[in-house]
């Protein structure tokens, strides 16, 4: 017989707990009064979000991205989530964790439901609570001693402990979930509950009442009365109810559920067993890959293991519901695991019908690590004859891709603004300095990879030498910008790196044919494969999580981008800056024709640049002089909205605009005009309110540029130059993947050289160490032998 019981508490302001109100319900009927469900959930804590969330049920997900439109899920919480490690009693942070999350989820105005375990572990920690209660009891009584023997507990019988627990454990899903001011019902259910159709209907309609009235149903098998499971017992097309797992996905088929999560002791489905040698995460699953996992054993408790939940994932899948088997015990991730798939994030392994037309980015970043040790074994001049030949087909297919980058524009038309809409802009005069720059690349390259920088006589016939190499894969992120394609991509090819390029959704046309170039170009010595374009829809926070993949990150963009990558990247170092707070001090002794050139280039020339000037340092002897009035003058032809710092305010009677940060980066016409007492005194501003990007001192006094350039801690510091000289191309490095601000491995304009690392050889004959000890026959030479010169033509 159905056995359907379920409960709604709730505590009013008063902190006053009123008496739980408790209703059976038979055959799907059932007496709370849907007024008094809504009152309880105006109390929530939980701002009520209600989202736009409606789909036609029949066909699951095709893409984690559209879970976030998930209306009605099913979280099923495994035995190994519920439970502690011993087995004895539950999780009691985790579960909270769990609610709080699927509170949440409910209160956006989503329906969830929970199929839970732990029955049978809270009960037997009741029983032998009990059990060595009463034994204590007695042997005491027996014994007439103080001291109790050590006591022996019977194997506790599985029915028994789920009857012992049922009631405990919902007392506790109670108790959670009513710090959110929601509701939760209890239904027990066997496998004859899906056969008998009068018993199936009455459930179907109890569930539907439940969700309408915004209360969450917590359903589990009833283990006090369930006959073990039959092997074998599934009828044609229906899933048996033999566990959690199979009750989760009958459940979520015969309520058209959207989302079905499976959380576990495991992060998803692996390729082999978890803890294997060469086990590796499966991100999506698609009907027909068994063949190709090999299933270890179950989890250390409860019914099923991972092959049971595949099984029931299959079936649920097959039935229109989406489905993510997914990590519910670690301490890092269980806190924000539920709410992390709905968003759509890479979490676990995802089934999904629809296959890509293309690879994975696992299998891109595995194809790009391959490909670009291919690459590093190629001659220099190999290497260089590619790059050579991607730089002619720049100029010999200009008009497929300008072609291409007209559409770009096209689609991009009044949703970019104006200066990415410049960015995003190709020309023919952009592409033959590209392949200018590529040619460049190409002879700097002859001599990259696999030179000697360093050789040291270790003993006799003991040689240690340190030579350069490729750093392995990069991932390059970029914006707006497709010229940046094949800048990178060259650079890769010349430092023999594999490379993962992730463009703009409004540059897609663009790169798609400058990425079939560069693998043109790849194709001449069989390396297509180390440069791929990551076209499938993985949002940049999950790429950053493939730290086996990657080895370096490298986001080109706005200062929010870099920060995000920064902060998403998951042990894989980034190299970059997340602003470009450039500042010019103007000296005493200045030029007054220098000035205004070097101001106006530096912030007009290009202002949405990194690059470009953000504040100008006045010394104060300037002020109410020629030289300032004409700076003032050409800010304002050139229509540069000035905003005034706090000591530049404080000389005007009617000021400009005060700024309201120092440290702005304002990409656009604007700039920060700030008083400065002498040279010093603009290095400590500098210090304070700048980014380590790109300080200019403009003075005709050696002694004064020269005191600027040794104490500003910049990665690139000038004298009488303008910012924007802080460039790849213009330093002569032929391209860059960016402007490092970071102190480690490379700083400023990184080109070939930033994008290669170290190894050492050794070359001996018969060797050991304890050759060299206080007995030994040998003792350490360590001297500096001669290092082949390097090619410079």
């Amino acid at each position: 017989m159905l056995s359907q019981v379920y409960r709604c508490g709730f505590q009013p302001f008063n902190q006053h707990l009123l008496p739980w109100v408790q209703c059976t319900a038979v055959s799907g009927s059932h007496r709370i009064q849907p007024s008094v469900i809504r009152h309880v959930r105006s109390w929530s804590n939980i701002p009520f979000i209600t989202v736009p969330l409606s789909r036609a049920h029949g066909k699951s997900f095709a893409h984690r991205s559209e879970l976030k439109h998930a209306k009605r899920i099913v979280v099923k919480l495994g035995s190994a989530v519920v439970t502690r490690g011993d087995e004895c009693g539950l999780a009691l942070g985790r579960l909270a964790s769990i609610v709080e999350q699927v509170s949440v989820l409910q209160n956006q105005g989503r329906e969830m439901m929970l199929v839970t375990s732990g029955a049978v572990a809270f009960g037997k920690q009741r029983l032998r609570h009990e059990i060595l209660l009463s034994q204590s009891v007695r042997q005491a009584l027996h014994s007439g001693q103080n001291q109790l023997k050590e006591m022996a507990i019977p194997v506790l019988e599985a029915r028994a402990c789920a009857a012992a627990g049922q009631s405990g454990l919902m007392a506790l899903y109670e108790a959670m979930f009513t710090q959110y001011s929601i509701c939760a019902a209890q239904i027990l259910v066997t496998n004859l509950d899906f056969h008998d159709e009068q018993k199936r209907r009455n459930l179907n309609g109890t569930l539907h009442e439940l969700l309408r009235m915004n209360i969450v149903p917590i359903v589990n098998t009833n283990d006090a009365v369930v006959p073990p499971a039959e092997p074998n017992s599934d009828l044609q097309g229906v899933i048996s109810v033999k566990d959690n797992d199979s009750l989760a996905a009958r459940l979520a088929v015969e309520m058209k559920t959207d989302l079905l999560i499976i959380l576990s002791d495991v992060e998803g489905l692996f390729d082999s067993p978890p803890g294997s040698d060469d086990a590796k995460l499966i991100d999506i699953f698609y009907p027909g890959d068994q063949q190709s996992v090999t299933f270890g054993t179950k989890s250390r408790v409860g019914m099923g293991g991972m092959e049971a939940k595949v099984k029931a994932a299959l079936w649920a899948l097959q039935g229109g519901t989406s489905v993510v088997i997914a990590n519910g015990t670690h301490p890092k991730v269980s806190g924000h695991v539920i709410t992390d798939i709905v968003e759509g994030k890479k979490v676990g392994t995802f089934f999904s019908e629809v296959k890509p037309a293309g690879p994975t980015v696992e299998q891109q970043g595995e194809m790009a690590r391959s490909g670009g040790r291919m690459l590093a074994t190629l001659e220099p001049e190999q290497r260089a004859e590619i790059i050579h030949h991607l730089a002619d087909l720049l100029t010999d297919q200009r008009d497929e891709i300008l072609l291409a980058n007209k559409k770009d524009l096209e689609e991009a038309e009044g949703r970019l603004a104006a200066p990415l809409l410049k960015r995003l802009s190709l020309s023919t005069s952009k592409l033959n300095s590209l392949a200018i720059g590529l040619r460049q690349i190409a002879a700097s390259s002859q001599d990259s990879v696999g030179r000697v920088l360093r050789r040291t006589r270790i003993a006799k016939n003991l040689e240690l030498e340190q030579v350069t190499v490729p750093i392995g894969v990069l991932l390059v992120i970029f914006e707006s910008r497709p010229d940046c394609l094949p800048q990178v991509a060259a650079l890769a090819i010349a430092s023999g790196n594999g490379l993962l390029l992730k463009g703009g959704k409004e540059a897609v046309h663009s790169n798609r044919i400058l990425h079939l170039l560069t693998q043109e170009a790849l194709s001449i010595h069989g390396v297509k494969e180390a440069v791929q374009l990551v076209n499938t829809r993985e949002e940049v926070e999950d790429l950053c999580r493939l730290d086996k993949m990657i080895d370096l990150i490298i986001p080109r963009g706005s200062s929010q981008l870099v920060r995000d990558i920064q902060k998403a990247a998951k042990g894989i170092p980034v190299m970059g800056h997340s602003e470009g707070i450039c500042h010019m001090y103007v000296d005493s002794e200045a030029s007054v024709d220098k000035v205004t050139r070097l101001v106006r280039d530096s912030k007009c020339e290009y202002p949405a640049a990194c690059n470009a000037l953000e504040t100008l340092l006045i010394h104060r002897d300037l002020l109410r002089t020629p030289l300032f009035d004409q700076i003032i003058d050409m800010l304002r032809v050139e229509q540069v909205k000035i905003h005034a710092g706090p000591k530049f305010a404080s000389y005007l009677t009617f000021s400009p605009s005060e700024v309201k940060s120092l440290r702005t980066e304002y990409g656009d016409l604007e700039l920060c005009i700030e008083v400065v007492d002498n040279v010093q005194d603009a290095i400590d501003h500098i210090h304070k309110y700048g980014s380590s990007h790109t300080d200019v001192i403009v003075t005709e006094n050696e002694n004064t540029a020269e005191f600027f350039l040794q104490h500003v801690d910049s990665a690139c510091v000038f004298w009488n130059a303008s910012t924007r000289f802080s460039d790849g191309y213009r330093f002569g490095l032929g391209a860059e993947v960016g402007i490092s601000t970071s102190r480690i491995h490379a700083r400023g304009p990184v080109g070939l050289e930033g994008l290669l690392t170290t190894k050492w050889l050794l070359r001996g004959k018969d060797h050991v160490v304890s050759d060299f000890s206080e007995h030994g026959s040998l003792k350490y030479l360590h001297e500096n032998l001669p290092v082949p010169q390097r090619n410079t033509n």
